[in-house]
């Protein structure tokens, strides 16, 4: 089953990957970005919260300009309003990216070297599940087929996320001689960076969906 549903647009196509680019690349920022914060690199987190700041403004411009020529040249209006959710809800994930690593930023927590390994695990299986994401949806564009290809990493990654925040979460409160608010403030960061390969599950779960309804 070959489908290009912009096969006739090539110029909206590239439009497209560029924006699904952005969403990639605020993954690869984000976890270098909280691979320099562990590391205590400072110089170099501050460069990839300006580098973030400026992909997520990019993917937001492209994504506008996307709906509004959707909208104003009536293409695919058997598909535009999955396609428009689609892109709403990739962008979504590039803002939680976005705001993820601007709360690093913001209460600098202290993360003992202790929870390093499975924090480092958690946030690579999370962009691991955003990347497979993209995939998925480059191939809802370009060759329907072959999204499933894709797609089941999406679930793979998300559980793999939620292991190693149930382990750094155990792990947080049992440390004794950590005060309960510092746990705490751990324990919400853990869980607000696991919760974006919940999403982009959730991502996954609409576009399998779209994928259907294309194939009745």
């Amino acid at each position: 089953m070959e489908f290009r549903i912009l096969k006739r647009r090539l110029d909206i196509e590239k439009q497209v990957d560029a924006f699904l680019n952005q969403v990639s690349e605020s993954g690869l920022l984000f976890k270098n970005g909280v691979n320099d914060y562990l590391n205590g690199n400072a110089s170099a987190f501050e460069e990839k919260i300006e580098h973030i700041y400026e992909t997520e403004h990019k993917g937001d411009a492209l994504r506008r300009s996307l709906e509004e020529q959707l909208y104003s040249q009536t293409l695919i209006p058997e598909s535009r309003g999955d396609v428009l959710e689609l892109l709403e809800n990739l962008d979504a994930l590039l803002d939680r990216f976005k705001g993820a690593l601007f709360r690093f930023d913001i209460e600098r927590p202290e993360i003992f070297p202790e929870f390093h390994a499975d924090f480092k695990s958690m946030v690579q299986c999370v962009v691991e599940s955003v990347e497979a994401t993209v995939l998925s949806a480059r191939a809802f564009f370009k060759e329907i087929a072959t999204v499933a290809d894709h797609m089941h990493k999406v679930s793979y990654w998300e559980t793999e996320s939620d292991k190693a925040s149930t382990r750094l979460q155990r792990a947080i409160f049992r440390k004794e001689q950590l005060p309960l608010a510092q746990k705490i403030q751990l324990r919400d960061f853990v869980r607000h960076v696991d919760k974006i390969a919940d999403r982009a599950e959730d991502v996954s779960d609409m576009l399998s969906i779209y994928v259907i309804k294309r194939s009745l």
